[in-house]
């Protein structure tokens, strides 16, 4: 029961929030906050009372039994540390939010709220036509988020966002609706069950290509490089909240996928095609460092590292070693959190400053140090300073790779040194150097101070004791590694 309140609590706070609007304004930032607040203690409390076993928790029940539709919903250590972010950076969003938004409040959170309700629910389903309902939820609200409280180009980026996203989850639709029909075939049995749909028999090219259906969903919302293109257009527009959900948990969702998903379910075309896919990782890798360098605009700049990050979680899923798996779920969580953040402070020199672009800002430390000052520390952390998340994450990808391939690996640490450049960009030209437009700024207020002070800690903690997070994610990869293997027949081929 408790997985079904973590879905149903955003959904009825927006519900809330939405009509409580009409009589207090600011009685819907609260309501938001108290429902996402209670369901990260939920996370927390299933955190520290986990059992033992594949599924801590699971709800499995009847929905349409015609059709061998279930709704059943699980958590493990991979999906409850991605729980645990999402309600983290919920609750981010909305202190983000608390003076930024002004117009349609009860509106807003309303849809933030059933953004985060459709991730939790992508995460929590094992049913996978109810991972498809939950996938598709997603995108409605979030393009209402980017289209009406988005700046300049906000309609041409929310458009561009909804299509690349809904085309690709057609293909993954389809995907999954010819893979039940080839169970059915096998078995007898209709079912969207997630088990019972990995142990399908399924011939080499019939699995590939179901595969590339899961994978351009996921690859899209990733993104990989080429279809990498809405993410710049759609972090640039979006508000501050926006830009927050869609670089900590939207992005999560596709790297989720493919490690819930294609990994299991197609172990020999995983295996087969991932010189490709690391392929693909490497380009991620360079293209969004270098294009990060050449960006004017600051959130530009911020939503291009998304895509260098995103291309080192592409590489470490396809690498085939648990080494670097592990580091693309650090690199996940660590990214979310770091470039969540260089967003939130992105938006908080936008509302002072009314413009985004770096040739216009420099000085800001001597107006405002504190700000300053943590505007440096995520830029490190985003960059991979020792001590912080992403360190730890960029570092087993990098270790893990290079038992994959060797060459590949050391192109993609040229991303690293780009990294570096970006950074120092970021640092000299934004928070330091002559204030040349004699900027008087506000520093932190207090609900900046526990918005900032909360990130950093949680940076610290992945950097400086990642084991607690490994721990738990590797016990659900494990488990997902044996029930894949019973996939392989005695003589050694596979049946995918």
């Amino acid at each position: 029961m408790i997985l079904v309140c973590l879905i149903l609590l955003p959904l009825t706070g927006g519900i809330a929030s939405l009509l409580a609007a009409r009589w207090h304004r600011d009685a819907s930032r609260w309501i938001a906050m108290a429902a996402v607040g209670i369901d990260l203690l939920l996370t927390v409390v299933l955190w520290s009372s986990a059992p033992q076993s594949r599924w801590l928790y699971e709800c499995n029940q009847d929905w349409i039994p015609q059709f061998g539709i279930r709704f059943h919903l699980a958590v493990d250590g991979l999906s409850l540390i991605l729980l645990a972010l999402t309600f983290f950076l919920g609750l981010m969003s909305v202190l983000a939010s608390w003076t930024e938004i002004q117009d349609r409040i009860g509106f807003f959170h309303f849809n933030l709220l059933w953004v985060l309700a459709g991730i939790t629910g992508v995460f929590l389903s094992l049913d996978l036509f109810l991972f498809y309902l939950f996938w598709e939820l997603m995108l409605v609200p979030m393009y209402f988020l980017i289209g009406i409280w988005g700046h300049e180009r906000r309609i041409y980026a929310a458009i561009k966002f909804f299509l690349f996203t809904q085309l690709s989850g057609l293909l993954m639709l389809a995907a999954i609706i010819t893979l039940a029909i080839l169970h059915q075939r096998s078995s007898g049995v209709l079912s969207f069950d997630y088990d019972s749909l990995m142990n399908t028999p399924l011939s080499s090219g019939m699995a590939r290509l179901l595969m590339l259906g899961f994978f351009a969903a996921f690859a899209v919302k990733l993104p990989a490089v080429p279809v990498h293109t809405w993410l710049p257009d759609a972090h640039t527009e979006a508000p501050t909240a926006g830009s927050v959900v869609l670089a900590g948990l939207l992005l999560k969702t596709g790297a989720y996928g493919l490690i819930r998903f294609v990994l299991p379910f197609f172990p020999t075309s995983s295996h087969e095609l991932a010189p490709v896919m690391m392929t693909l990782g490497v380009v991620g890798v360079l293209y969004g460092a270098f294009m990060a360098l050449t960006q004017p605009d600051l959130k530009r700049l911020v939503a291009y590292t998304s895509v260098s990050h995103m291309g080192f979680v592409l590489i470490g899923i396809f690498a085939g070693n648990d080494i670097a798996l592990t580091g693309a779920f650090m690199t996940m969580i660590s990214h979310g959190i770091s470039t969540g953040a260089l967003f939130i402070l992105a938006g908080a020199l936008q509302h002072r400053m009314h413009t985004r672009q770096i040739a216009r800002m420099g000085g800001l430390w001597e107006t405002m140090p504190a700000l300053s000052g943590a505007g440096v520390f995520f830029v490190m952390a985003s960059v991979g300073l020792p001590g912080l998340g992403d360190f730890i994450g960029e570092f087993l990808v990098l270790f893990g790779a290079y038992r994959a391939s060797v060459p590949l690996t050391a192109i993609a640490t040229l991303g690293i040194i780009a990294a570096t450049l970006y950074g120092l960009k970021v640092t000299s030209q934004v928070f330091q150097g002559p204030n040349r437009h004699n900027w008087r700024l506000h520093d932190l207020f207090a609900r900046e101070w526990v918005i900032i002070g909360s990130m950093m800690a949680c940076l610290l903690w992945l950097g400086l004791y990642p084991q607690s997070f490994i721990r738990m994610f590797q016990t659900s990869t494990t488990a997902s590694q044996t029930i894949a293997s019973a996939s392989i027949s005695p003589d050694g081929a596979s049946s995918r």
